[in-house]
């Protein structure tokens, strides 16, 4: 699999963190956003300017404890007018903090799933940007453009997310749904080259595993990165138009509808 280095995912924390502040701003305020219908764009922009200003909090002060998670979250300007500038010192913030030297530093991990505590939040603060970047587009009525590198690491780590070993006691619902008897589920991403875009997974009665692997499965679902991964984040249908699908549907449907983790 292609992995983004850390330099590429914080400037694209920061790209993507930056962008969906414009979107914001187009979108106003009081909009709603149709793929977090939960939320308006002020809740939005909070969740993210706070979320990225808490993760660097824990990595700053190399929190290992998660009794000692910090309590208190960063305060939402009141101005709109000054909310572009919050999101920008918050993404800056957060990629700073995620520095080469801190990379493998003890901090908490909350998969426990072999990964550094900072390589975790670091892909983490990417999807947050990326993904909730794409809902502020999407309530500005604006396209926005997401690299098929920078999509497959997404998937990756969403279905890193999914398998990971606390997965079950955070989600137990979604782990129970996803367990099977052997059924496999082929993702192709179109736009990259054979074997740096392919995700196996497979559903097994104790739990489900996935890996990067391109075989027959029951079903195949092929597409730009891009498209995969907002299928997977449940902000684009299956049967968006860029998707072809080969076997059955109604498996990779039951995935969908049991495992999405972003937020809202």
């Amino acid at each position: 699999m292609t992995e983004l280095t850390a330099e590429r995912t914080r400037q694209a924390i920061i790209e993507h963190t930056r962008a969906l502040a414009e979107f914001a701003a187009a979108a106003g305020p009081d909009a709603a956003v149709p793929t977090a219908p939960k939320w308006t764009i002020t809740e939005l922009v909070e969740h993210v300017g706070q979320t990225q200003n808490w993760v660097a909090e824990i990595i700053e002060r190399r929190i290992s404890d998660p009794t000692q998670l910090p309590m208190e979250m960063a305060e939402l300007p009141a101005d709109p007018s000054e909310w572009p500038t919050w999101l920008n010192e918050s993404a800056q913030r957060v990629a700073d903090a995620c520095s080469d030297d801190a990379l493998d530093a003890p901090v908490f991990n909350p998969a426990a799933d072999g990964r550094s505590g900072t390589r975790f939040w670091l892909s983490s603060m990417l999807n947050e940007a990326v993904v909730h970047g794409f809902d502020a587009a999407n309530a500005a009525h604006h396209a926005t453009d997401i690299d098929a590198d920078v999509a497959a690491a997404l998937i990756t780590n969403h279905f890193a997310m999914l398998t990971a070993p606390t997965w079950a006691m955070q989600r137990s619902e979604s782990a129970n749904a996803i367990r099977g008897t052997g059924q496999t589920l082929q993702w192709r991403a179109t736009d990259l080259a054979d074997g740096t875009g392919a995700w196996l997974i497979e559903r097994q009665p104790d739990a489900a595993t996935w890996q990067p692997a391109i075989r027959p499965a029951d079903v195949t679902v092929s597409g730009p990165a891009r498209a995969l991964l907002l299928i997977l984040t449940r902000r684009l249908p299956l049967t968006a138009s860029e998707i072809s699908i080969d076997g059955d549907i109604d498996l990779a449907q039951h995935w969908l509808d049991n495992t999405a983790h972003v937020s809202g």
